[in-house]
């Protein structure tokens, strides 16, 4: 399945800490970005994620104890099972494509050399969709999504609804957030 097509609530729970888990269990979202956890942790936390019936993809830069090895990425497609996984390495993005799960690759917006070098990363590598941070220019967001083929995910700094709106009419497909006030916006 496409991640255009997994999309339901156009507002995706993105999970800093733990205590924030069982928030975004019972949340409208129905994709997941998990950002805590570790070597012990994790494993529970996709499966509660999997039986609220929503997709997970775990953001592996933040996943204490977890390299970002070929075999590393082999283990938790086999093992955890997530529907994907987040990452700001191209390469990583390319191991996990082999292994069968989906890419959210991550670029941060710092300048336009960023932005050149991050379109590149995505172009090279062809992730399954790109976060953007932060989400809060509708500009660059416009000329992403009219420059590259993947859905763009708008995601940091952004706390507002008309901020929300505002990135997914400049073509965002879903604004990521860290913040569970968000999470059952009926988007």
């Amino acid at each position: 399945m496409m991640l255009v097509d997994m999309v339901e609530s156009q507002i995706i729970a993105s999970v800093k800490k733990e205590s924030d888990l069982q928030t975004a269990l019972n949340s409208k979202a129905n994709i997941v970005f998990l950002l805590t956890g570790d070597l012990m942790t994790i494993s529970d936390y996709i499966n509660q994620i999997q039986q609220a019936g929503k997709y997970v993809f775990i953001h592996l830069d933040f996943i204490d104890g977890l390299s970002n090895s070929k075999n590393a990425i082999s283990y938790v497609a086999e093992n955890w099972k997530p529907t994907g996984i987040i990452t700001t390495k191209s390469h990583v993005v390319k191991f996990a494509k082999e292994v069968g799960l989906r890419t959210i690759q991550r670029i941060f917006l710092l300048d336009r050399s960023a932005i050149k070098k991050g379109v590149e990363m995505a172009k090279s590598c062809q992730p399954d969709a790109l976060e953007i941070l932060p989400g809060i220019i509708p500009k660059i967001i416009d000329e992403l999504s009219s420059e590259l083929a993947f859905p763009i995910i708008a995601g940091g700094l952004i706390t507002e609804l008309t901020e929300v709106h505002a990135a997914l009419e400049a073509g965002a497909l879903a604004v990521s957030s860290g913040d569970p006030n968000m999470w059952n916006f009926d988007l």
